[in-house]
């Protein structure tokens, strides 16, 4: 027991150091495009009813790193300032599947090819989904006048929102999805023989397949697949079927689907669903039939878990990735105590400052299915914006948002309700 527990941990080490350096430069850039790139950007090229707008709302979201749950008050507002229905549904297959973070990390996990083919196949994927529905739906403009995600022109000094939001708010969003990637990637790598799919000996239609089926009702962040499938891959499975687990993953969430089926249409919600499942389908069986498998061969994870191991070798990273990835748990130590206050003397500190306020001028209300920084800013700037609200804090890790003022408990279900959440009521 004990072996297998060093083989685990130093397996686990050692992917989290190896991806490290690449996750804190990806959270750079990141953080570089959301403060420099105008939010009314994105809307002034996404209104009108043609391939150019579906095209350009398919390349604008591959760089984004934003999660399926996380994209959907982004995609809601650039459909109410305008975007087309096409341009909505491409920004929204394109931009969870893959991010500047996602694209840097699967470099450094699975090598060039995978980091080449993976983007391209998620924008061939939007573009399609985009272009089906802009061939068979008519779409009305609708205007609004700003975005509900949109960073606060107040702030002056944009370096220090740079580090914020990279480092800070970047984290808290993917730092959960990012750890239980890393746990199923060791949990693959120690416990599943190798060779295993090999010896399977099934069709790569099928292993696809089997796949998809996993893939799709699972929910797992851009980042946080890559361990996944890395592992998979050593483990005997198809680089194809693992590029499947790498689009349908990160492209699909249950909140996602009831969205786009509200906002845009069932008819659009079959558009989304399929240009996914069979654009990762045929983007796969591309890699498995026509480029050469040594392209997509991945050794670092069993040289850095269980030979390693065996070999009775504490750590194979090197001391720069070893300090990035000190650093990098340190970031999601703070992002997990952020989120759920624990910096705070009193566990419960909503609880606390309810009984600091008057009951008539304060309420909470009990929202789910907010899982990241941009949820919580949409919920908050929608919900600041209604008739007789104060002021609003959202509380990620409880789920629940905290109004100060005296809203209609309708008005408020109709806002959280269209902007994709669950809303449950006063706690």
């Amino acid at each position: 027991m004990n072996y297998e527990l060093t083989t685990a941990l130093l397996t686990f080490i050692n992917m989290l150091c190896q991806m490290a350096p690449y996750l804190l430069l990806g959270f750079l850039m990141a953080g570089v495009l959301h403060v420099f790139v105008p939010s009314n950007f994105f809307e002034r090229h996404l209104a009108k009813e043609n391939f150019k707008s579906v095209l350009l709302a398919g390349l604008i979201g591959i760089p984004l790193p934003l999660c399926s749950c996380g994209v959907i008050p982004t995609a809601i507002s650039l459909r109410k300032d305008g975007a087309s229905r096409g341009a909505t549904v491409a920004f929204m297959i394109s931009t969870p599947q893959i991010g500047v973070d996602s694209i840097i990390a699967t470099y450094s996990m699975m090598g060039l090819p995978f980091a080449i083919v993976r983007p391209l196949v998620a924008l061939l994927t939007s573009i399609a989904g985009g272009a089906v529905t802009t061939w068979f739906s008519k779409d009305e403009i609708v205007v609004r006048q700003n975005c509900c995600c949109e960073t606060e022109s107040s702030r002056k000094n944009k370096f220090v929102e740079l580090l914020k939001y990279s480092f800070i708010d970047l984290v808290q969003n993917i730092g959960k999805w990012l750890v239980v990637g890393l746990i199923i990637g060791t949990l693959i790598t120690v416990l599943i023989p190798d060779s295993f799919f090999a010896n399977l000996n099934l069709p790569s239609i099928v292993t696809m397949l089997i796949v998809l089926a996993i893939a799709v009702p699972m929910y797992v962040c851009s980042t946080g697949s890559i361990p996944i499938a890395a592992a998979l891959i050593m483990k005997g499975l198809s680089p194809g079927a693992a590029l499947v687990l790498l689009i349908a993953g990160p492209g699909v969430s249950v909140a996602s689907l009831l969205v786009v089926g509200k906002s845009l249409g069932k008819k659009q919600l079959l558009f989304y669903l399929g240009s996914i499942i069979f654009g990762s389908i045929i983007g796969g069986l591309f890699v498995d039939y026509f480029l050469p498998r040594e392209w997509f061969t991945i050794t670092s994870l069993c040289e850095s878990g269980n030979h390693c191991a065996m070999e009775g070798s504490a750590l194979t990273a090197s001391w720069f990735e070893i300090v990035s990835g000190i650093i990098l748990v340190l970031l999601l130590i703070n992002a997990f105590m952020l989120k759920f206050n624990l910096f705070r003397k009193d566990a419960t500190p909503v609880a606390s400052e309810i009984d600091s306020v008057s009951s008539s001028n304060q309420v909470v209300y009990k929202i789910e299915g907010m899982s990241c920084n941009h949820c919580k800013a949409s919920v908050e700037k929608a919900i600041r914006g209604l008739e007789n609200v104060e002021n609003v804090e959202v509380v990620l890790g409880k789920q629940e948002a905290v109004v100060t003022g005296t809203p209609s408990d309708e008005i408020v279900k109709k806002t959280v309700e269209d902007l994709g959440f669950v809303f449950k009521g006063r706690v």
